[in-house]
């Protein structure tokens, strides 16, 4: 007869469980993003209402249904002899056990190596959103090799004085400027004021080519850029104290943008002074690049911070780091595994696939959660871990199979869609949903042999407790 379990043990693993899951969305406020912080802060409303509804509230309810005799019954019998014993329960022992963690860190040594070349952004040209070979991508691609012309535009606010932007000094630099950019590879051409004001101003002198120039004289300058704002307004404000200089990008990987942004900041550390100042960036291209920017500096962050705190829940509900290591090092391999195949399929770091770590590690750990807990519990009562290991499998095993692959088939589908960010985010869900689970199902059993062969002593009135 398998033994009791009660249900605080299965209400603090479910609390903690749900705990990792607020846990891990939370963390992405901390995103200086407000799309993601948005996204956080639902994900984390939508968390908080599962603690109520799934461990006061189902109770309640079945407290007055009540489950029939026969199928309390058949639900043990079936516990005794689940399938995945066979299969699982000799991880236990000592030949499985070196079997699984030995190719368990050869995966992890592959997938450090291979997540050495993550990158962060877009790694193809064209809408994001959309499949490389959609229509809008295969036009606009067209349009770029064969008219020099791109939708991602990539602007430099020029600061200065009120009327410094009619100075020539100032048109100067934003002329030396352009002549950085146009020398960075993936930069098809620039605009700025200072290039109209050359034409303008031979075209007061009758058309001149030897006129075409940035006048010291401040009257000519002066009328040079008022003839300009007439004709380009967007190119200079009223005032004449804020002018973009624009780079047009032959796309917005993140190659390009990292070199535009680097030459832009030598740039401005070099000719920015107190009164003249170069701050990237505007357009599409640059605000992807300060997404990107910000994006590389969370990344890691975010990692650490939700890993912090799953490993102080799962120490608050196993009081023992050996239990914490068991539920936590399969999360961890699945997270670089993660990361190398972002780098197989060519997906980088970027708004659409943050989150995706995230949620795998606060919703990957419940499997953990549930299977250690119960395992522990047993041995405590005096199992042996085989034995201890076969009655969690029988208890949750099915349920941690069932939520896995539940899980995965309801984002598979999305690997099809048009939407390329959706469909990136379909495949990332379903390896991360799928490995957590054979994860914990094979590992937590290795590792067990070599860390809690013995069950792990904790307080004598929580033992006791387990027994009731």
């Amino acid at each position: 007869m398998p033994r009791a379990i009660p249900f605080r043990r299965l209400f603090l693993a479910g609390l903690t469980a749900l705990l990792a899951d607020a846990v891990g969305f939370a963390v992405l406020m901390l995103i200086d993003i407000p799309v993601i912080r948005g996204l956080a802060v639902a994900a984390s409303a939508g968390v908080a209402v599962l603690i109520f509804t799934n461990l006061v509230f189902l109770p309640v309810m079945l407290s007055y249904t009540g489950v029939s005799t026969a199928a309390a019954s058949r639900s043990l019998r079936a516990g005794k002899r689940h399938p995945l014993a066979t299969l699982l329960v000799p991880f236990t022992r000592r030949t499985p056990a070196c079997i699984a963690v030995s190719l368990a860190a050869v995966l992890l040594a592959g997938g450090l190596l291979v997540a050495q070349h993550l990158k962060i952004g877009d790694l193809d040209p064209g809408a994001p959103e959309l499949r490389a070979d959609s229509r809008y991508n295969r036009d606009n691609a067209y349009i770029a090799s064969h008219y020099g012309l791109s939708t991602d535009q990539f602007a430099v606010i020029v600061k200065t004085r009120p009327g410094g932007v009619n100075e020539y000094r100032t048109l100067m630099e934003m002329d030396n400027l352009e002549q950085v950019l146009r020398d960075v590879d993936g930069v098809q051409t620039t605009q700025s004021i200072s290039g109209v004001s050359r034409r303008n101003t031979a075209a007061g002198f009758e058309g001149d080519p030897r006129w075409m120039t940035i006048s010291r004289d401040p009257f000519i300058s002066t009328d040079a850029v008022n003839n300009a704002y007439v004709a380009n307004p967007e190119l200079v404000n009223g005032a004449r104290s804020v002018a973009p200089v624009i780079a047009y990008l032959a796309d917005h990987k993140a190659k390009t943008l990292q070199q535009v942004v680097k030459a832009v900041e030598g740039f401005a550390a070099q000719h920015g002074t107190a009164t003249l100042q170069f701050l990237p960036a505007a357009g599409n291209a640059g605000i992807e690049a300060a997404t990107n920017i910000a994006v590389e500096k969370a990344n890691r962050m975010m990692l650490v911070l939700v890993y912090a705190a799953v490993i102080a829940l799962c120490f608050v509900t196993f009081r023992n780091w050996r239990a914490v290591a068991v539920a936590v090092v399969p999360l961890l391999i699945t997270s670089i595994l993660c990361e190398a195949l972002m780098v197989a399929l060519g997906i980088g770091v970027k708004v659409a696939t943050l989150p995706v770590t995230a949620l795998g590690v606060g919703i990957g750990v419940d499997y953990a959660l549930y299977l250690v807990s119960i395992q522990l519990a047993l041995q405590r009562q005096g199992a042996t871990l085989e034995e201890a290991y076969r009655e969690a499998l029988g208890f949750t095993g099915k349920v941690i199979a069932l939520i896995g692959v539940t899980l995965a088939v309801s984002v598979v589908t999305w690997a099809w869609s048009p939407i390329k960010f959706q469909a990136d985010m379909g495949v990332l869900l379903t390896f991360m949903f799928v490995w957590n689970m054979v994860g914990a199902l094979v590992l937590i059993p290795a590792l067990s042999h070599f860390l809690l062969q013995r069950a792990p002593a904790g307080r004598a009135n929580c033992a006791h407790a387990m027994a009731d």
